[in-house]
């Protein structure tokens, strides 16, 4: 029970107890409501004063005195105005400092590179593959001598030191490698690699074609690649798999390898 002294109209209200087995905040506040006392004249109702009474949590295992009080009164001048520039350099600066810690440091233990590449079989083309001239009626069309397994391993090599790929160091429209040996372009990453401070941890490679068969010439093309990496045999592998007759490489109109090359630092 409540009554206003200071108002002479004021009016008791009874008012139900508040139960004290609580466990959610909602529940709180619905006690709160329920043990609110309004004192109110003849002719116009007065605001709303709130009272709650202390309880315990017994469930929590602790006494709390609540008390809940009606928001400030927030002014629009208070409010910083930010600039769509600003936000817009904070986020530049913020997504600079991002990219910045995912980049990789320069100086690695090791890094892993992948190359691939494909060239359609055509008559009329010397068919070369490491470096060796595999006896076939069709051969690579490309601009240098079409030797797919060496461009697949430049592209490995380059891609595991983070260079441009075998087509941005030597393009195919220029004409100063216009029916070029690919053992240059395997020099040239090998250069690259070592100026770098890496060698060759080990090399696997796939061939992909339907014919010919690959397996009376697999070893002296594998001892060849490895002569051109100046590495030893025993860290280069090499595969051979026929496609099954599936699209342009089981029909037997495109060839195509893949390199998966490790790098150590020195």
């Amino acid at each position: 029970e409540y009554a206003n002294p200071t108002k002479p109209n004021s009016r008791r209200v009874n008012t139900p107890p508040i139960p004290v087995n609580t466990h959610t905040y909602p529940q709180i506040y619905k006690m709160a409501a329920n043990s609110m006392f309004f004192t109110a004249t003849s002719s116009v109702l007065a605001k709303p004063m709130i009272k709650i009474q202390s309880f315990s949590t017994l469930s929590l295992g602790f006494s709390s005195n609540f008390s809940v009080l009606t928001p400030p009164r927030v002014s629009i001048k208070n409010i910083p105005v930010v600039s769509a520039s600003a936000a817009a350099a904070s986020s530049a600066v913020e997504v600079e400092a991002d990219t910045a810690v995912l980049k990789p440091s320069k100086v690695l233990p090791f890094r892993v590179g992948h190359g691939f590449d494909l060239h359609r079989l055509e008559p009329g083309y010397p068919l070369i593959i490491g470096g060796i001239n595999i006896p076939f009626e069709k051969g690579c069309e490309a601009h240098s001598d079409g030797d797919v397994l060496l461009h697949c391993v430049v592209d490995a090599i380059l891609g595991a030191l983070g260079l441009p790929d075998i087509g941005q160091i030597f393009p195919d429209n220029d004409p100063k490698w216009k029916g070029a040996r690919s053992s240059v372009f395997i020099k040239e990453a090998v250069r690259l690699m070592d100026e770098a401070g890496y060698e060759l941890g080990n090399l696997d490679a796939t061939l992909i074609l339907q014919r010919p068969k690959l397996s009376p010439h697999k070893e002296t093309i594998r001892a060849n690649l490895s002569l051109l990496l100046g590495a030893d045999p025993s860290v280069v592998n090499l595969k051979a798999k026929t496609h099954e007759k599936v699209d342009s490489l089981g029909e037997n109109r495109s060839i195509a390898a893949h390199t998966v090359v490790l790098l150590m630092r020195k």
